[in-house]
């Protein structure tokens, strides 16, 4: 359990959050995690913060032993503590009070499917079956995603396209929603 000692009002806690990047330079530096918020209707939106880490961060495994911000990687599950005040960028910034790894391993899975439809606006789209939800699966778009054309090139998601094939590498973790959701990391038309 997170031994924060600061007004409920003034932080946010999120549990199962994923890292989707770590930045640290000496003692200081940032990750940024991802983590569903339940809306209207039961969507989970998905959500991306970017945590700036210093000393009095505290970083914990799920024992109580501490760790470095350098010991922080890509694809770990945690659970975290910041403030509710945030910068307006995209991500939003916040300081990171207390950090949670709950698994120290990183974990990705590979998916090759049929594009049925992309959400530029909201930064995601959908493979599967088009008639068949529980056959579907949504991939969130964030800035650190990596987009890629059968060449290997950068490109942007208004590039994919209903009916393209796809390789996704994804997040381990997917919500509990029909259909299910979770983070892609890399993205290849094939």
């Amino acid at each position: 359990m997170l031994n924060y000692r600061y007004g409920s009002n003034n932080v946010i806690y999120v549990r199962d959050a994923l890292i989707e990047e770590v930045f640290h330079d000496r003692n200081a530096g940032y990750v940024t995690i991802s983590y569903g918020e339940i809306g209207n209707f039961n969507i989970v939106h998905i959500r991306v913060v970017q945590l700036l880490v210093g000393q009095t961060t505290i970083i914990q495994n799920r024992s109580g032993q501490s760790l470095l911000l350098r010991d922080l990687r890509k694809g770990m599950t945690v659970d975290a503590v910041f403030s509710n005040l945030m910068t307006a960028s995209e991500p939003p910034q916040a300081r990171a009070f207390e950090i949670i790894v709950w698994n120290e391993e990183t974990h990705s899975n590979t998916v090759v499917d049929r594009v049925i439809t992309v959400n530029t606006e909201n930064h995601f789209f959908i493979t599967g079956k088009a008639n068949l939800p529980e056959k579907q699966i949504r991939f969130n778009v964030n800035p650190q995603t990596v987009l890629l054309d059968q060449r290997g090139n950068r490109i942007c998601l208004c590039r994919i396209r209903a009916g393209q094939m796809v390789k996704v590498t994804h997040a381990d973790f997917m919500t509990f929603s029909i259909p299910p959701q979770t983070t892609a990391y890399r993205v290849q038309i094939v």
